[in-house]
């Protein structure tokens, strides 16, 4: 019998992070994986960060990868490139084998 947990991962894979169902293929880092995109939470953040920036526009944008695809967690700071453009990580977390990263290329 399965646990939870185990129901969860396979759920990582097989629903989330399922290019037939919420993601879409994109290049990360170099590798080709799943990857799912909010923009509906990346245009918030971005609305509430930008009230403090002065003649910067930060693009940022938050996305959800299968922690078994992409690896180590990456550390704040660490750059990550998505479909050959560079990012820096804002923040990672991990959450039952997804991560969700914030990342951001400042714009002058």
């Amino acid at each position: 019998m399965m646990s939870f947990k185990d129901i969860i991962t396979d759920d990582v894979h097989g629903v989330f992070m399922n290019p037939e169902e919420f993601s879409e293929m994109h290049t990360v880092n170099g590798i080709e994986m799943a990857v799912q995109i909010d923009s509906n939470e990346q245009i918030e953040r971005e609305k509430r960060f930008n009230q403090h920036m002065d003649g910067i526009y930060l693009n940022q944008k938050l996305i959800y990868v299968a922690a078994s695809d992409f690896g180590p967690l990456p550390k704040q700071g660490s750059i990550l490139t998505l479909d050959k453009r560079t990012y820096r990580v804002a923040d990672a977390v991990s959450e039952d084998g997804v991560y969700s990263i914030t990342i951001e290329a400042n714009r002058a």
